[in-house]
């Protein structure tokens, strides 16, 4: 479990803020809304910008606090005691905050064009029968996006390429999904234009959904996954032991037997915690 401080939790809400800003702006830009659209709906493009950008902030960013940048990653890290309870909560909070000051750019930028679809908020489609079907597509796409991040990000051997594998599960989620629930599967991304647009319609939807499937992606990590990963797991678990999470601020003692290039190393507290 590794130690979270101020500057992670600055880089929460900062990698929330600028994933949310270009989201919602992509969304009011090319999603037809209302009488106001200008441009016709593109998903090819909406869901490249959330695979770009989401890649280039875990990859930057993320670096100082593991590249969450949503609830339901943050969710799943508690799950698996990777997090201690305390700082996953201040996680939350930050990427809550990142979501509204996020929202608050594309109002602030695209005022008169974001009118229509209340700045980049996700709705559910006429092609959705019904609520509890939307909320399966949410709980659905949550569940594959946190399963990657897990995986990749838990695995010494491949957490090299999560802000890239991560980035391009999340577009292709994107692509498919979107046109039928806006495809947040991330509660914080949600929340930013709700907020500013005043419309909560279906919230228990886009909150409860996505954590949902976070929470239940960690479990087949932990009960699928994991206990087939072999070595490379061990290596993971012997660098950053779980156990009972210590008090908030406080880090365990941390095993170094196994360095790479001769230098100490470091706990895998997150997507980009390499």
């Amino acid at each position: 479990m590794q130690d979270r401080g101020f500057a992670s939790y600055i880089a929460e809400l900062l990698g929330t803020l600028l994933l949310v800003f270009f989201i919602t702006s992509v969304v009011v830009l090319y999603v037809a809304a209302g009488q106001n659209a200008q441009f016709g709906s593109d998903f090819a493009v909406v869901g490249l910008t959330h695979a770009f950008a989401l890649f280039a902030l875990i990859a930057s960013v993320g670096v100082a606090s593991g590249g969450h940048f949503n609830p339901a990653v943050t969710a799943a890290f508690i799950a698996l005691r990777r997090i201690d309870p305390v700082d996953g909560l201040v996680y939350m909070l930050a990427q809550l905050s990142g979501g509204v000051l996020g929202a608050l750019m594309t109002k602030w930028l695209l005022l008169d064009e974001g009118r229509a679809s209340d700045y980049g908020l996700p709705a559910l489609s006429d092609l959705v029968g019904s609520s509890a079907q939307g909320a399966a597509i949410e709980g659905i796409g949550a569940f594959v996006l946190v399963l990657v991040v897990l995986t990749l990000a838990l695995n010494p051997e491949t957490r090299k390429w999560a802000p890239l594998t991560i980035g391009a599960a999340l577009g292709f989620l994107v692509m498919v999904f979107a046109p039928l629930t806006g495809a947040s599967f991330n509660p914080a991304r949600w929340f930013g234009p709700a907020l500013v647009g005043n419309d909560f319609a279906d919230a228990w939807l886009y909150v409860l959904a996505p954590l949902v499937g976070g929470v239940a992606a960690a479990a087949v990590y932990r009960f699928v996954i994991e206990s087939s990963s072999g070595p490379a797991q061990e290596v993971a678990d012997e660098v950053a032991p779980r156990g009972p999470a210590p008090p908030a601020g406080q880090s365990p003692p941390l095993r170094q037997e196994h360095r790479s290039g001769g230098g100490p190393s470091k706990p895998p507290g997150g997507i980009a915690g390499s």
